[in-house]
C-alpha cells in the first residue's frame, strides 16, 4: 500500500519507528547515489559513536522535605540521635544510564585520493535536542563546514530545535541543507511542509563534475512499501510528535477522504 500523503508521513517520526525508518533512508540513498556516481566516486555508511545519557530521565528520590521531618520526628523521641526507624522499606527508582550511540551516516569519496567529498546526515533526534547526542553531531558538522568537503543535511523531524543557520528567519517542517565547500559560507536551504512534496535536491561533488540528484520523496515512499508500514500504523490515532491544530484538520480530511479514517 503506498503511504497517503503527499510529501512526508508524518506516523513515520514516531520514535518507536524513526531508528527503523532512519537506517533504511540511509541504505536507500546509498543505493540511489552509488549507481549515479561510479566510477569516479564511491559512497559509503559510516557510523558516529558516542557515548550518552538519557537526559529526559529524571532523578527518583525522596524529597528533602520528607527527610527533614523523620529526622526531626526521631530526634523528638531519642534526644540529639537521630535513628532510621524500623522497617522501612526501600523505594525502587531508576536512574540515567550512559548508553552508546551510533548514528549512521554517508559519505561519497573519491576513488582516486581517497578523500571524502561529501558528507550526507540524516538529521536524528537527539541531534535535535540538548545534550551529547546534539553536541556530538554539532562538532561533527562544524568540521565538516571548516574542511573541503561537501555538507548535505536532511531534517524529517518537525520535534526539536532545528541545526544552527544564521539570519534564518523561514519556518518550516521539515528542511534540507545543501552546503557546496565553492558557495561557503552561503548554502541552499531547501523547506518545505506537512502538506507539500519533498522536494528532490542535488549532491554536491568536486567542482565540474556533473551532480547526481536524489529524489527523497521516492525513496521515502518506497521505504514506506518495502517496510509494510502500513500494516503497523494505526492512522486512527493521533501522530506522534503532535500537530498543529490546522494540521491534524487537514490530515482527519486526507484520511478521510482514503477511508483510512
Amino acid at each position: 500500500m503506498n503511504s497517503p500523503f503527499p510529501g512526508m508521513n508524518p506516523y513515520l517520526e514516531n520514535p518507536a519507528l524513526w531508528r527503523e525508518v532512519h537506517s533504511l533512508l540511509i541504505v536507500a540513498i546509498f543505493d540511489s547515489l552509488n549507481s549515479q556516481v561510479r566510477p569516479k566516486y564511491r559512497v559509503a555508511i559510516e557510523q558516529r559513536v558516542y557515548k550518552a545519557s538519557d537526559e529526559d530521565s529524571l532523578l527518583v528520590g525522596v524529597a528533602d522535605v520528607a527527610v527533614q521531618k523523620t529526622q526531626a520526628e526521631n530526634k523528638s523521641k531519642t534526644g540529639n540521635i537521630a535513628v532510621a526507624p524500623r522497617g522501612v522499606k526501600p523505594v525502587t527508582v531508576n536512574l540515567p544510564m550512559p548508553e552508546t550511540v551510533r548514528e549512521s551516516y554517508l559519505e561519497v569519496r573519491d576513488i582516486a585520493t581517497k578523500e571524502v567529498v561529501t558528507v550526507i546526515e540524516v538529521l536524528s533526534p537527539k541531534n535535535k535536542r540538548s545534550g551529547e547526542g546534539r553536541r556530538a553531531y554539532n562538532k561533527k558538522r562544524l568540521k565538516v563546514l571548516g574542511s573541503a568537503s561537501n555538507l548535505v543535511e536532511i531534517d524529517l523531524l518537525r520535534d526539536g530545535k532545528p541545526m544552527d543557520i544564521l539570519d534564518n528567519h523561514i519556518q518550516s517542517d521539515y528542511s534540507i541543507l545543501v552546503s557546496s565547500f565553492e558557495k561557503r559560507p552561503q548554502a541552499d536551504l531547501y523547506t518545505f511542509n506537512l502538506k507539500e512534496n519533498i522536494p528532490t535536491f542535488p549532491i554536491p561533488l568536486r567542482e565540474g563534475d556533473r551532480e547526481p540528484i536524489v529524489d527523497l520523496q521516492d525513496l521515502i515512499n518506497g521505504i514506506y512499501e518495502r517496510a509494510s508500514y502500513d500494516l503497523v500504523i494505526d492512522y486512527s490515532q493521533e501522530s506522534v510528535p503532535e500537530l498543529s491544530q490546522e494540521d491534524k484538520i487537514w490530515l482527519d480530511e486526507l484520511l478521510k477522504e482514503q477511508k483510512i479514517r
